[in-house]
């Protein structure tokens, strides 16, 4: 979210401002009789509204590195073409400074991840907060952790709910007991869903915001 300056976004804004602002004090203190006090007190006041913009100026390049960056701004929305991803592959994009995880998962992947009753599951419920593509909290039934009704598309937030790491299984091979995604540091193994099954981390992989269209053109932070 960008620096809210009075609705000054920029330095020659923010100094016209500063500058509005003081002419208005002047001019107000003027109306009050400011005249009837004489040249000295005149000065006085050009002075200040001289160095209210002196000011102004020298703490402008502070309050203007506490705005976000073009690059940041630019990757708080992201748009993935899907079109052409095997069916069985896994690709990691980066969005908002986190690893994406996308797999187009096949018949027997979307199959075993559907056959798992909740009652096996470590995380239950996938809050609004966990997943909010959904209008409510919801069963983390793969059906509604998956991108659309088939169940071929799983977009997942890459990063373990134990301490942050990224859990291995991208590339396809270091998948855990589950198939899913496993984190090397502490054990925890995720399922082809990305819901926890073992180990110590407490919730399921986060899902991103997102949107997929039927041409296949995933927009992520939507």
């Amino acid at each position: 979210m960008a620096l809210v300056t009075s609705g000054v976004e920029d330095r020659s804004a923010f100094l016209a401002h500063i500058s509005s602002q003081t002419e208005m004090l002047y001019s107000e203190t003027e109306y009050r009789g400011i005249r009837k006090k004489g040249r000295c007190d005149f000065l006085y006041y050009v002075t200040a509204s001289t160095g209210a913009v002196a000011t102004g100026a020298a703490i402008w390049p502070l309050i203007n590195s506490m705005n976000p960056t073009a690059d940041v701004i630019s990757q708080s929305r992201i748009s993935v073409d899907l079109i052409g991803l095997a069916v069985g592959a896994r690709i990691t994009v980066k969005w908002a400074g986190k690893p994406i995880f996308i797999w187009h998962r096949s018949l027997k992947t979307i199959a075993q991840a559907r056959a798992t009753p909740l009652e096996d599951l470590v995380d239950p419920i996938d809050y609004r907060n966990e997943n909010p593509n959904n209008s409510q909290d919801m069963s983390a039934l793969d059906i509604n952790r998956s991108a659309d009704e088939a169940g071929e598309w799983l977009i997942v937030i890459g990063v373990c709910t134990h301490l942050g790491c990224v859990p291995l299984g991208q590339d396809g091979s270091t998948v855990g007991e589950f198939g899913g995604w496993f984190c090397a540091c502490h054990g925890s193994q995720y399922d082809p869903s990305g819901r926890i099954r073992k180990g110590p981390a407490p919730r399921n992989l986060d899902i991103p915001p997102y949107s997929l269209g039927p041409d296949l053109i995933l927009t992520i932070g939507a």
